[in-house]
């Protein structure tokens, strides 16, 4: 037998909340029947509608929870993972103090392969289920990156990043060898099982015009392949980069000259952005990885989550853990920060945009829509389940009232979403399945 069920209230979105009403965006079955085959979703619905046709199926239920799409983490450094919370300095200075050496390590690949499942694992007890992943500027890191990944089954996006300036020498490539390796890599992993590749200069000042020549020359050949890169986290990253290109017309205009910005780019930080950049962003249909935590913590500043999602000029947008200068791998407190980041800004981030960003918003952002993101028939099942009173203050702030197991109402439910965001973390996480199977268990 291929089929598995799982009951629980389940919560996923078929629209973008963003610009269209919770009622419209927002799936929500307080008691609700996923229906598994072969590791994608064959059925979704009303437990009581479908109990009949599925009563010879073992049923796993999780009462008292909340199963979600699986979390999307749209930016994060694996060699970075052991050197999270590194004390006081901003971008420029904490790369070179804490940075290039921790990912100097990242050249013996027996380092590489101890440090990936602690990276995978720890994605996965707090729910996240697909990342888009930085590995170090040596080969061997994503080696061992993919071969963990693939270990278990997971849809990954990775990449080495190509680095051949303004960093140590025992961190620079070159143009020609950044190419050869990246190359080798894509034909490597790209696309086998649930891995695909993406082509990744660090940021515009560690490559050179050659080298970013050669990232472009590496899309046109793998057409398929992403580009995840940096862009604008930080004044003084962004006045640098304007004197190392002085013909450009902006940050974002090198990696446009150069043939790198579209449908299949990333840009992580964005938040010294001009009203040009975001404009053209939309126009090429290119995403942005909105990293609160990180940009808190580096002193960077507040993305302008408003201006990104207007209605006249809509970007895509998914929410990253940006781990090392991130400061957790959970997408529930990297939710909190960037709600925060919103009240700052004079803003409005509510619970179900913020999910919606962490999943199909986060699958939209990388084009795989049709794969994952919510719980449409034949999309691949990767879900978490939470309970929103994990904790004691959360099971305070959480009691079940009249004795319900579950909200009925969008309203009942975006409240306890959003004490779940705020009070949340992998503590909350207490299941974690990819394809269909139990991956991490509380």
């Amino acid at each position: 037998m291929t089929l598995k069920a799982f009951r629980s209230a389940i919560l996923d979105f078929v629209g973008d909340p963003f610009y269209v009403s919770e009622s419209e965006s927002v799936r929500y079955i307080p008691d609700g029947l996923l229906v598994l085959e072969k590791g994608k979703v064959k059925e979704l619905g009303d437990y009581e509608s479908l109990k009949e046709q599925y009563a010879g199926i073992a049923i796993e239920s999780y009462p008292d929870r909340l199963l979600l799409p699986g979390f999307i983490d749209l930016h994060i450094h694996f060699p970075q993972t052991g050197i999270i919370a590194a004390y006081g300095e901003q971008l420029l200075e904490w790369l070179e103090k804490y940075i290039f050496p921790t990912e100097h390590k990242f050249k013996d690949k027996a380092y590489c392969d101890l440090v990936a499942p602690i990276f995978i694992d720890q994605l996965l007890r707090n729910g996240t289920t697909t990342a888009a992943v930085l590995g170090a500027v040596f080969p061997e890191s994503v080696d061992a990156l993919f071969e963990e990944c693939d270990r278990r089954n997971m849809r990954a996006i990775a990449g080495k990043v190509m680095m051949d300036r303004n960093a140590p020498d025992f961190l620079c490539d070159t143009a020609e060898s950044s190419y050869c390796e990246s190359r080798a890599l894509i034909e490597k992993w790209h696309c086998k099982n649930r891995l695909l590749y993406a082509v990744t200069p660090r940021f515009a000042p560690t490559s050179t015009p050659q080298q970013l020549t050669c990232a472009r020359q590496l899309l046109s050949e793998f057409p398929d392949t992403y580009l995840h890169t940096h862009l604008s986290e930080n004044m003084k990253e962004v006045e640098w980069v304007q004197k190392l290109f002085p013909d450009s017309q902006g940050y974002l205009d090198v990696y446009d000259r150069f043939g790198l910005v579209g449908e299949r780019s990333i840009f992580a930080h964005c938040v010294q952005l001009t009203d040009a950049e975001f404009d053209r962003l939309a126009e090429t249909k290119a995403a942005i990885a909105f990293c609160p935590t990180s940009n808190l913590f580096l002193g960077s500043g507040l993305f302008n989550l408003e201006r990104a999602t207007a209605e006249q000029a809509p970007i895509k947008v998914g929410l990253a853990t940006d781990v090392g200068a991130g400061t957790s791998f959970s997408l529930l407190q990297t939710a909190s920060e960037a709600y925060k980041v919103a009240q700052l800004r004079q803003q409005k981030l509510s619970p179900f945009q913020a999910m919606f960003l962490a999943t199909l918003g986060g699958a939209r952002a990388l084009k795989l829509e049709d794969k994952i993101g919510n719980f449409d028939v034949g999309k691949e099942a990767d879900f978490v389940v939470i309970d929103p009173r994990a904790t004691p203050v959360m099971a305070f702030r959480n009691e079940q009232k009249n004795q319900q197991i579950a909200p009925v109402t969008i309203e009942e439910l975006g409240e306890l979403l959003f004490s779940t965001i705020v009070l949340g973390d992998d503590r909350t996480i207490c299941a974690t399945y990819v394809m269909g199977e139990l991956v991490y268990a509380k």
